[in-house]
């Protein structure tokens, strides 16, 4: 609902929409050093995103073997839809960003990062065998953040660019989460469901 609130002003013009501009503007002067800032919008680079994502896959199929192929793949067409919805987005409305030019909403940097990264705690906190489990989203969160601290104080995109971008990043890793989830339980439902049929049929079993 954000995300849609947010879209609708960034078309008609709304009022949030010089609100938001002037919010950049006082960012931009808050800037830490200028290398800083690099670093932190860098993050949302594919070049930075992706490996880590690859890696977190490379390990869920090799620690879980064929039969975890659900999340890898989950996290991978995250990437993929989330790429698309925002190319279309920002070819829709092609929204001035703050260097000029068009189609910076929403940010496409940051919305890597959110699904790079948040993907990649996904995959760690299904095959990681000891608790706790938090600190992976929670570093996720962190390295989003900064990313789109990095990209405002840069003057790479308006605040509400990398907002939207949050917003949609949400609901694909949500969706993704659950049909991972659902996915895996059945597996195992499955998986257990063949044990015991095998060792019904086998008198001998212990």
């Amino acid at each position: 609902m954000l995300f849609a609130f947010i879209t609708w002003q960034i078309a008609v013009g709304g009022p949030l929409v010089a609100l938001d501009m002037e919010l950049g503007n006082a960012l931009q002067r808050t800037s830490p050093s200028a290398s800083v800032a690099e670093v932190c919008a860098d993050l949302g680079n594919l070049a930075v995103a992706l490996p880590v994502l690859a890696a977190a896959m490379t390990y869920a199929v090799v620690t879980g073997g064929v039969r975890r192929w659900l999340p890898p793949l989950c996290a991978a067409l995250a990437l993929a839809a989330t790429a698309l919805a925002v190319t279309l987005v920002k070819v829709w409305l092609a929204r001035p960003g703050p260097p000029g030019g068009t189609n910076y909403y929403p940010s496409g940097h940051t919305a890597t990062a959110a699904v790079a990264f948040g993907g990649a705690a996904l995959l760690f906190s299904l095959t990681v065998r000891r608790p706790p489990y938090w600190p992976l989203p929670a570093t996720a969160a962190l390295l989003t953040l900064a990313c789109s601290a990095g990209l405002v104080w840069r003057g790479y995109h308006w605040p509400l660019d990398v907002v939207a971008s949050w917003c949609l990043s949400w609901v694909v890793l949500t969706s993704a989460t659950a049909v991972a989830v659902r996915g895996l339980r059945r597996q195992s439902s499955s998986s257990s469901s063949s044990s015991s049929s095998k060792s019904s049929s086998n008198p001998a079993a212990p």
